[in-house]
C-alpha cells in the first residue's frame, strides 16, 4: 500500500458524536426551574425528559440543575408528577 493511502482517514467515520454537553445553551433561558427539594420524591421523571441533560442526579438523587445547559423550557416541571409538583418555573431576573 502507498504511503498517502496510510495517511489518508477513513471516510463516513464519526470519531466524536455531536452532544449539547459541548455548548453553553443556558443564557438564551427566560424560565429557570426551581426545585422544592422537600416536595421531590426523587422519581426522576424530570432526569428522563430534560432534553439538554441540566438534571443534576447524583447517588441516584435530583440535587438541582445545571444553569449553563438549562434552556428553561419547562418540560421538568410539567413532567413532575401532577400529585408531587416539586419543579416550579420562574422568570429569570438577570
Amino acid at each position: 500500500m502507498a504511503d498517502s493511502a496510510k495517511k489518508m482517514p477513513l471516510g463516513g467515520v464519526i470519531e466524536k458524536a455531536g452532544s449539547a454537553d459541548d455548548y453553553f445553551t443556558g443564557d438564551w433561558r427566560k424560565l429557570k426551574p426551581v426545585l422544592d427539594g422537600e416536595k421531590c420524591t426523587n422519581c426522576l421523571i424530570c432526569w428522563v425528559m430534560c432534553p439538554d441533560s441540566a438534571v443534576i442526579v447524583e447517588d441516584g438523587k435530583m440535587v438541582g440543575f445545571d444553569m449553563e445547559h438549562c434552556k428553561g423550557c419547562g418540560i421538568c416541571a410539567v413532567e413532575c408528577p401532577d400529585k408531587i409538583k416539586a419543579i416550579d418555573m420562574e422568570e429569570e431576573v438577570s
